[in-house]
């Protein structure tokens, strides 16, 4: 199986100058690339495809000699991303979408590169060597195990830079089964339900650190749009670092959020979530995307796999309105969070009852029966 292991590179005052000139003139790949396949088909209704564009490289290397110190799988990689995003373009089309067309990339828009086969080696000495920058100190914080395929080098908007690892290994020795099935509802009140009782508090990031983030804000907006001096700059930076700040704890929640539902149910049935839909409802838009449902159940499915648990995703239509015991719809707004039924007279939390709903929907499923299955057979 595929992974990815990222770790942060401390590279000399002299490299992150190097790396920042690579990444420009990546950018100059990005942006010609685009701008001849743009240009033929204006001019002469012709696509290019990815390797006239690799072609072209040695003409502009000889218009431009700058170009001779990046890599140069780096630089075709460039011209890969742009057939990438011609693609992704193209699909949507053809799916009745609007989708936007491929743009220019700005300066220090541009902001990784990636060494596809070669040019890149992980030292024992906790350094990186990369072609044409020379050996960058890199913390090690876990052993990068597998076959090192591809390596990508990325700086943030706050001047740091990290080097991710895609490695091919073996599929790990899944934990231990513990015999514990539950369905999780996502809420705002509660992050997670359990069907069993289980809650999960729901943390609310962004909220923390926005007084700080206005704060930041403010100072920003006095600078003239067009100016460019140093208290500008820096005033962008330490909006760029709350950011930075509050998607980090997030990103830190959700893998331990999912580590521990991971380790502590064999069988997951969770609600497959609009998300981009639901963003459009103003109301709740800003706290429905502090609550970073999505990055949790990204999360969640990866590291079940990896373990050798189980994942169902259910339509969550009507979980939150129909009874968990009689299954009769009753009607109810957000504002209510006690189910009390007028049927089979069930008097509950809304969030349990919608978990216990989402679980049975689980259990119809394809996936259940076959971890059922399983279980049998281990047992």
């Amino acid at each position: 199986m595929r992974k990815t292991f990222k770790y942060r590179l401390y590279p000399t005052k002299a490299q992150d100058t190097q790396l920042k000139k690579c990444l420009e003139l990546c950018r100059y790949v990005y942006n010609k690339s685009l701008e001849r396949k743009k240009t033929l088909y204006e001019t002469e209704h012709k696509s290019l495809s990815l390797y006239d564009l690799n072609k072209e490289l040695t003409t502009w290397i000889k218009e431009k000699p700058e170009l001779k110190n990046v890599y140069s799988q780096v630089m075709q990689n460039c011209q890969v991303r742009i057939d990438l995003a011609y693609k992704a373009f193209y699909k949507r089309c053809k799916q009745g979408l609007k989708p936007g067309y491929p743009r220019f990339k700005g300066y220090g828009r541009y902001d990784s590169m990636t060494y596809k086969q070669s040019g890149f080696n992980l030292n024992a000495d906790s350094t990186l060597y990369l072609s044409k920058i020379g050996c960058i100190p890199v913390i090690l914080h876990r052993p990068c195990i597998g076959k090192i395929k591809t390596c990508t080098v990325r700086k943030t908007i706050t001047d740091k830079w990290y080097v991710s690892f895609s490695v091919e290994t073996d599929i790990p020795k899944p934990l231990p089964k513990t015999g514990l099935v539950a369905g999780l509802d996502m809420g705002l009140k509660t992050f997670i339900m359990a069907s069993d009782g289980h809650k999960i508090p729901r943390q609310r990031f962004f909220k923390t650190d926005e007084k700080a983030l206005a704060k930041a804000q403010r100072v920003y907006s006095k600078f003239p749009r067009n100016e460019t001096c140093p208290a500008k700059v820096k005033a962008r930076r330490t909006v760029a670092r709350v950011h930075e700040r509050i998607a980090n704890r997030r990103n830190d929640f959700c893998h331990q959020t999912a580590n521990r539902l991971v380790h502590r149910y064999d069988f997951m049935a969770v609600e497959d979530l609009n998300i981009n839909g639901m963003l459009e409802e103003k109301k709740y838009s800003k706290s429905i995307a502090d609550a970073s449902w999505g990055q949790l159940l990204e999360r969640l499915s990866c590291k079940a796999e990896e373990a050798g648990k189980t994942v169902v995703a259910i339509n969550p239509r009507g979980t939150s309105q129909m009874c968990s015991r009689c299954g009769r719809v009753v009607p109810k707004d957000l504002s209510v969070r006690i189910h009390d039924c007028s049927y089979c007279g069930l008097h509950i939390d809304r969030d349990l009852n919608a978990a216990l709903n989402i679980f049975r929907l689980g259990q119809q499923s394809v996936e259940y029966r076959a971890y059922a299955a399983l279980a049998v057979v281990a047992g």
